[in-house]
């Protein structure tokens, strides 16, 4: 099983790359038995349908690596050593995750990972994303000398152990400005604002572990997350995409990565 999938531009590229480290839904072969077979059967924290919410990315110029294995095998967002990105007393899920969101168990009783065995899954399946990643972003920036890692998520809409409070449509998240160029920042904030879309700048979300880890905006790497409320691109309760839902949302985004990238250019 391929760790990652890799959607390549079409035609002249743009100096952005699109990550997303929480939209697969598959488990490791060796690991699937040790986790609660329903969890296997509804991975429901997974980031579902973001390669169908950003198919126009190929075709404006912008390479797309997202991953295979759901965020229960091994949390691609999450600090390698298992620094909480948060300390607001909210529930942080780990870097190999015992609960759900909700705090509901995943593996079956005795069957939690080890230290020995994250260790194993960090070499095995956390840092060959991370190396792809850098790859892909050293390949962009080798043509363009700055490039952009929009990073995506997704969320439901409000999840108790974190907030009591629903989620905005969109956070953006940029390491309270530390990871990306101010210029940078200033642009996706206002296409967020000037939105129909409820927004938030780093509230609850400042990004994760990859935006902090890539975004090095004095080398020239500029890294961005994007997270959303599921129920503005997908219908929750059936769990499928949802053309006219997405529709309105990518002529936002649209927008927005072309500004991004034409501003980019310019630093």
């Amino acid at each position: 099983m391929s760790l990652y999938n890799i959607i390549p531009a079409k035609g002249k590229r743009i100096p952005i790359l699109i990550s997303s480290p929480h939209s697969g839904i598959l488990f490791a072969d060796d690991l699937k038995n040790d986790f609660l077979e329903d969890k296997v059967a509804n991975p429901s924290d997974a980031d579902w349908f973001m390669p169908e919410l950003y198919n126009f990315a190929s075709e404006m110029g912008i390479t797309m690596i997202t991953a295979n294995l759901c965020r229960w095998n091994i949390d691609l967002n999450r600090d390698p050593k298992s620094v909480p990105l948060y300390n607001d007393g909210r529930l942080i899920t780990g870097l190999c995750s015992t609960t759900t969101f909700e705090g509901e168990p995943i593996y079956k009783e005795g069957k939690e990972p080890s230290q020995i065995e994250i260790d194993r899954r960090l070499d095995k399946y956390f840092w060959p994303y991370y190396q792809k990643v850098q790859e892909l972003l050293d390949d962009l920036k080798a043509e363009f000398g700055q490039v952009i890692l929009y990073d995506l998520h997704s969320i439901t809409r409000k999840v108790e152990a974190i907030s009591s409070s629903d989620f905005p449509d969109i956070v953006l998240g940029d390491a309270e400005g530390k990871s990306a160029h101010a210029d940078l920042i200033d642009i996706a904030v206002k296409n967020f604002e000037g939105s129909d879309y409820s927004f938030s700048h780093n509230d609850p979300f400042k990004g994760g572990h990859i935006t902090r880890y890539f975004g090095k905006p004095e080398n020239g790497v500029h890294a961005l997350q994007v997270e959303r409320s599921k129920d503005i691109y997908m219908d929750e309760v059936k769990n499928e995409f949802d053309p006219v839902r997405s529709a309105k949302l990518r002529d936002l985004l649209k927008t927005n990565l072309l500004e991004l990238a034409e501003k980019v250019q310019q630093l």
